[in-house]
């Protein structure tokens, strides 16, 4: 009995930790539904091969964690943005942290900092052309 008392408990803490999180979310899809209209993102992308590198800017400018990035990659989708451009952003978001560089670069080095977002933006283009090369969409 006691120790589905601690479980419960455990449950219950866990839900108030995630709880805020789950209302950020929802406020932040429901952001991203006013700021990015179709009409904005058909500028931003414009359907040409320069469209993953677009996106995996845009995804290391605005890094995130990786829930949201699916939100905006499900939004993109609905826009009718290309997978290349989503993958590409969305890995970027999550593995690229020009925000985060200035504290990167304290904590492991400048060096360390620079190589490792120049690697993992290069990453994300090429793992975005081979998923979708592997999908057969190119």
């Amino acid at each position: 009995m006691n120790n589905i008392h601690i479980t419960t408990k455990k449950t219950f803490n866990n839900m108030k930790q995630t709880f805020p999180i789950l209302i950020a979310i929802l406020l932040l899809i429901s952001l991203v539904n006013s700021l990015l209209t179709e009409e904005i993102v058909s500028k931003i992308f414009t359907g040409t091969m320069l469209d993953p590198l677009v996106g995996a800017i845009i995804g290391s400018i605005s890094a995130g964690n990786p829930l949201t990035s699916y939100i905006i990659g499900g939004e993109f989708i609905n826009y009718g943005i290309s997978i290349i451009t989503i993958t590409a952003f969305i890995l970027t978001w999550v593995t690229v942290g020009l925000v985060q560089f200035p504290a990167e670069s304290l904590m492991l080095g400048k060096r360390f900092a620079f190589w490792r977002n120049v690697l993992s933006f290069l990453s994300a283009i090429i793992i975005a052309i081979l998923i979708n090369f592997t999908m057969g969409i190119i």
